[in-house]
């Protein structure tokens, strides 16, 4: 290889060493505006998410008010439900002790009309209809209140083994939730005690 090949071919190489470096320098360049307009982005979006989350948090109960109008409102808890509509439902409610170790009994609401109380391991709490505490807790406690507004309310009991222990009591022609927390309070503190 003469001289001026060497020359040729050192020129050209030089060249393109010159030509990579300007990119890359300028690739360089690109990168860092990229990081800045990318950190201004995530500023923006940062304070986009601060102003939306602000705004639209809303409790279940605000949008709920905001989507009925005053009359629905008024009426919504007073309007009477069918005896057809609550037809096969049941709530049920579970009492435990005082530790929430040991269930003490069970509270079913069926269809919005008959309670029935299951006294868990009856023997051991021996309540009994003549009892001071049953007398003075659930009867005055709850069932006189309620004959007095709902006097078509029955009761009935069963008893434990052949014993005039309760296992079982019945409260059929309820009127309403409140009714059934009532006694659901009054069996409460019945049982803990």
């Amino acid at each position: 290889m003469s001289n001026q090949e060497k020359n040729n071919e050192i020129e050209n190489l030089s060249e393109i060493l010159s030509t990579i470096r300007n990119l890359y320098h300028k690739k360089n360049e690109q990168l860092e505006e990229l990081h800045v307009e990318i950190s201004v982005i995530k500023e923006v979006l940062n304070k986009l998410n601060l102003i939306v989350s602000n705004k639209s948090f809303h409790s279940a109960d605000e949008i709920y008010l905001q989507n009925l109008d005053k009359d629905q409102i008024d009426n919504y808890f007073k309007e009477e439900i069918s005896q057809e509509k609550t037809k096969g439902t049941k709530l049920k409610r579970k009492i435990f002790s005082k530790d929430e170790q040991e269930l003490l009994c069970i509270l079913n609401f069926k269809d919005f009309n008959t309670i029935e109380v299951k006294l868990i391991n009856p023997e051991l709490r021996a309540i009994k209809e003549s009892s001071e505490k049953y007398i003075n807790i659930f009867l005055k406690g709850a069932l006189f209140e309620i004959i007095d507004k709902n006097p078509d309310l029955t009761l009935s009991y069963e008893y434990f083994k052949n014993t005039d222990t309760i296992e079982i009591i019945k409260i059929s022609n309820l009127k309403s939730l409140s009714e059934y927390d009532l006694i659901t309070d009054s069996i409460t503190e019945l049982v803990k005690n």
